[in-house]
């Protein structure tokens, strides 16, 4: 764990990113791919090529006009296919806004969710729409106080819009911590607007000079837990 500056002592609000922080979402993507192409007795490309064609695809489509997060992932399953030289019919494409459903939690998502309950106020942050967040939230039992979505703001992170319409709707941003695994996503976009940070920095990856550090860094939620009740 590396720590940057001091996490707040009247912390009242923690709030997370949803896939990558609490939901196991590059399995559930790889798995959708590769099942899906099984159908074509297409040999799936290695998962971290998968995967990095993933984060760069969806953001490329994410920078665009803004649509629903299942047609950004329809557009993405179609863009991935033509890049892997995979023969898929664009039609098929639903296959990964369904898979949606299926992405389950991290084994330590639900015990840490419900450790810090019992003393902050708990919201979600999320780049999805309403509809598959919901079907995420089936497979975490903790209720949340505050959800935003990019449904609700019409746009997606790094766009600051998520989080300053949470900062509007708590009344300002004292109290607040972020949680999330994306730096990209996440942990830019909170250093610029001066909202604490905690990085869930599952991959180990390590940032160039010129990118923004974090408030904390930890490897897994069970850790941002620990840091948070430490506070």
């Amino acid at each position: 764990m590396q720590r940057r500056m001091a996490i707040p002592k009247n912390i009242s609000f923690v709030t997370f990113d949803v896939y990558g922080t609490l939901i196991d979402w590059e399995s559930g993507i790889y798995d959708a791919f590769t099942k899906e192409a099984e159908r074509d007795d297409f040999p799936m490309v290695p998962r971290e090529q998968l995967i990095a064609l993933f984060h760069e695809v969806s953001r490329e489509v994410e920078a665009g006009s803004y649509e629903l997060y299942a047609e950004v992932l329809r557009r993405t399953a179609i863009e991935i296919a033509k890049r892997i030289e995979w023969p898929m019919e664009p039609a098929r494409s639903r296959f990964l806004p369904d898979s949606v459903e299926r992405w389950m939690p991290f084994r330590e998502t639900p015990p840490a969710l419900q450790r810090l309950s019992k003393k902050y106020k708990l919201g979600l942050i999320a780049n999805i729409d309403d509809k598959l967040l919901g079907q995420t939230r089936r497979h975490i039992k903790t209720d949340f106080d505050l959800v935003v979505t990019a449904q609700q703001v019409r746009s997606y992170k790094p766009d600051p819009a998520h989080f300053t319409e949470f900062a509007r709707r708590i009344g300002g941003k004292k109290g607040w911590v972020h949680v999330a695994s994306s730096h990209h996503h996440d942990v830019a976009p909170c250093v610029k607007q001066r909202v604490p940070v905690i990085w869930v920095n599952r991959s180990k990856e390590t940032l160039e000079s010129s990118q923004k550090k974090p408030t904390a860094e930890v490897p897994n939620l069970r850790e941002a837990a620990k840091l948070l009740d430490e506070s």
